[in-house]
């Protein structure tokens, strides 16, 4: 059995390790799960430490840098195991294009087509159904878009799904059209899913996370009891609910922050997710000002998934039992009338528990007002990379308001780092990196007027332990082969991740 799938050593001495822009190493001695001490290197940590660790396996560190474990905070978990072994559209530049991926796996004898990751917001033509008809026949084909928010299907697949109407000649289903498919396709075995999930949480170990916030629209409780009473222990887990499933949790008692029975301490209940409105690249998000150039059949300005007269009452109701509000907002016009509702349920603020997942496009008065009321900022950095050509078409002339990070973060509003994998990578130094230098493949930076210092994206990726390992912190830690204060952001992306524990348990060696 290794290291990492053994049960917590009670002492460990995490020796010659140095601290992000410390030159002096320090010795990190863990019991129970715990810094108990940190002192320089060699040195003799109080009485009761020395014995605590006389016997400890003691691990050289070279002189490498160790900081707080690393989160991410918005993650589609299942979607994620999947998006691996489903064929991989985000390099695809067209319908044609798309079309002829399709064409190849039907040649190559499937029997069901799922291709996941497309961007179509760019694509010189427009999706078709009877595009994927002539290439498919009578073969299902489910193409899901890399923001999860729209699919693109045969035939076949509307029928089978019952879909056939709402797909239209177009076969383009958005929203909760596209959520219910996305819902159907997950209708995989639970020890398949647990074990391609396992697969995931190995991998982002392995990048120095040890926590994730799961937004899967799952009854989550369930799958996650399961996986962790059945030996999956690489992260800690809290899990959110929707709007179908409130009153199911609010008879089984969950509460925001509860841990979840035989799970060993790993997963706990988060918070109350509900999807305001659409995405950037499926044109759907709520928006003050419309969206040039669309279809007939798309929404000028993007869509409300909730209006606000529906919004207040979901909210409220969560705030009664117990779970706090991680309330979707891409456009500017949701992020107000999110914020909007979130004052109307709580007029005092949130003081830090409410979060708005996104908010990528603002309107400059939104700034305070997310400060005011004490609502965090659930950002996902890499997103910027991903959308600044199509952001500069359809938002064209205001994109110096979208991902506004510096601004948001001088406002005094708490940054939360994440993926929203599979929509970008499970991986938080890929996050960081594209906070701290607004740019990727060797583009000009983005708006590098709204990047943020290393530290504030480091801190908004550890769950609120900063950036420095300190007395007491509890022994989630990842060490790393470069000063991550130091590295340039091209090196961030790619830091080497020497070692990650949870709890005092290493969950990755890669010494």
């Amino acid at each position: 059995m290794s290291r990492a799938d053994s049960a917590a050593a009670a002492a460990l001495v995490l020796a010659g390790v140095r601290r992000p822009g410390a030159d002096a190493a320090v010795d990190v001695h863990v019991v129970d799960g715990t810094v108990r001490a940190i002192v320089p290197a060699g040195a003799t940590p109080d009485a009761d430490v020395a014995a605590a660790t006389s016997d400890a396996e003691r691990l050289d560190l070279d002189g490498r840098w160790i900081v707080p474990g690393l989160w991410d905070r918005h993650v589609h978990m299942a979607q994620w195991a999947m998006a691996a072994r489903r064929i991989d559209l985000a390099a695809v530049g067209s319908a044609a294009q798309a079309a002829e991926l399709v064409a190849a796996a039907v040649r190559d004898g499937a029997d069901e087509v799922v291709g996941m990751g497309y961007r179509d917001g760019l694509w010189p033509d427009r999706q078709r159904i009877d595009l994927l008809d002539g290439v498919s026949g009578d073969v299902p084909v489910v193409l899901v878009s890399g923001d999860l928010h729209s699919c693109w299907v045969n035939s076949a697949a509307a029928r089978r799904h019952g879909l056939l109407e709402q797909a239209g000649a177009s076969g383009v289903l958005r929203e909760d059209d596209c959520f219910r498919l996305v819902r159907e396709l997950d209708d995989v075995a639970d020890a398949v899913l647990d074990a391609w999930v396992a697969d995931a949480a190995r991998a982002a170990a392995a990048r120095g996370v040890v926590g994730v916030v799961d937004y899967e629209m799952r009854w989550n409780r369930d799958d996650w009891a399961r996986r962790a009473s059945g030996g999956l222990d690489a992260l800690r887990v809290r899990f959110g609910v929707y709007t179908q499933h409130l009153e199911r949790a609010a008879e089984a008692g969950l509460r925001t922050g509860d841990p979840v029975e035989r799970t060993r301490g790993l997963v706990h209940v988060g918070g109350y997710k509900v999807i305001t409105d659409g995405s950037l690249n499926t044109r759907t998000a709520w928006c003050v000002d419309a969206y040039p150039g669309l279809a007939p059949d798309e929404h000028p300005y993007g869509v409300a998934n909730v209006p606000y007269d529906e919004l207040v009452p979901h909210l409220r109701r969560a705030r009664e039992i117990g779970l706090e509000p991680a309330v979707h907002a891409i456009g500017d016009r949701a992020n107000e009338r999110a914020l909007d509702a979130l004052e109307a349920v709580q007029p005092s603020g949130w003081h830090g528990r409410a979060s708005i997942e996104h908010a990528q496009l603002l309107r400059r008065e939104d700034l305070a007002r997310f400060a005011r009321l004490g609502v965090v900022a659930s950002v996902q950095p890499e997103h910027a990379m991903d959308d600044r050509d199509v952001a500069e078409r359809y938002w064209a002339g205001r994109t110096d308001r979208a991902f506004m990070l510096r601004d948001l973060s001088a406002a005094g509003v708490e940054l939360a780092l994440g993926s929203d994998a599979p929509v970008a990578p499970l991986d938080p130094w890929v996050a960081i990196a594209a906070a701290v230098g607004r740019t990727r493949d060797g583009r000009e930076p983005w708006h590098p007027e709204q990047a943020v210092d290393v530290r504030i994206a480091l801190a908004g990726s550890t769950d609120g332990a900063g950036v420095d390992v300190r007395d007491g912190l509890a022994a989630d830690l990842v060490v790393v082969d470069r000063d991550p204060v130091a590295a340039p952001a091209d090196q961030l992306r790619g830091m080497p991740v020497a070692l990650t524990l949870l709890g005092g348990r290493v969950t990755h060696d890669g010494r």
